[in-house]
């Protein structure tokens, strides 16, 4: 499932580079996508398969800290980027005319520059309120990699800063971006029955068919996780819906965006074609 997740992403990556015809704003978050997705599921897997192969479970404090700024940063880029491009179909659909004008080059690498800029801030944040937590000797966290929420509850001094950051941090991030979407999604869905041909409703909606099976995983994986976790006293259940989160999810992305996008299939064909020539 590793190999998959990185082979797809990095073929997304690499159709939308090589072929100028993919250079526009909607490929540009894709690829952004697919490189987070990629670094996303990195964070985790590598370390679980190495543990897995030499059967010995073990982390640094350091390493153990390290993933899990990295599993925050990218998992915020993940639901960021997911926004973002609800708003690129959203200009496309409603205001067509004006898409090129609005989604220019300057506004797409803001865009991603603030994504970028406010995860590592947020999960910075969450790292240093960590750092400062005392824990006991011989501590052993019931989860396949470092998760705040598991390390929080396993500290021997006060959490209560760290319970309200979380879920103020959660709430603010997730909602919020949750809210955006949509809010998008009901305009574009408005915009779409406005369209008097069935042709014209379908091509409008095709646009966004790809982007909104892949909100509805996201989110769907996500809830499952916090559900789990708030729900489930085994830590067995928790743990296996974070791998529908962590592994299946950056997994599935690739196939979601690409099987049924022509553009990308002969981005991919073009590639190949011209590698063999």
């Amino acid at each position: 499932m590793y190999l998959i997740t990185v082979l797809g992403n990095l073929l997304i990556i690499l159709a939308v580079s090589s072929d100028s015809n993919l250079h526009t704003p909607m490929y540009f978050f894709l690829s952004n996508l697919s490189f987070v997705d990629f670094c996303f599921t990195s964070t985790t897997i590598p370390k679980m398969l190495w543990n897995i192969h030499t059967q010995n479970k073990v982390i640094t404090y350091d390493g153990c800290i390290t993933q899990m700024y990295f599993y925050i940063l990218f998992a915020g880029l993940d639901n960021f980027l997911l926004g973002v491009m609800a708003y690129d179909r959203f200009v496309a659909i409603c205001h067509p005319l004006h898409y090129t004008v609005v989604m220019n080059p300057q506004l797409c690498g803001m865009l991603v520059l603030a994504s970028w800029m406010m995860c590592a801030m947020y999960s910075l944040l969450q790292s240093l309120m960590v750092l400062r937590l005392s824990f006991c000797i011989d501590l052993e966290i019931p989860h396949f990699f470092c998760e705040i929420k598991q390390l929080v509850q396993l500290a021997c001094s006060d959490t209560f800063l760290n319970n309200i950051l979380m879920h103020s941090g959660a709430g603010v991030l997730g909602v919020g971006t949750m809210a955006g979407i949509l809010y998008s999604y009901s305009k574009i869905v408005s915009s779409i029955y406005r369209i008097s041909s069935a042709q014209g409703k379908y091509k409008a909606f095709s646009t966004c068919a790809s982007h909104l099976s892949g909100v509805s995983l996201f989110y769907c994986a996500s809830l499952g996780v916090y559900l789990s976790s708030s729900a489930a006293h085994s830590s067995h259940s928790i743990a296996t819906a974070s791998v529908m989160y962590a592994v299946v999810t950056p997994m599935l992305n690739p196939f979601i965006y690409s099987l049924r996008n022509e553009d990308i299939k002969k981005a991919l064909k073009r590639f190949v074609e011209m590698k063999t020539i």
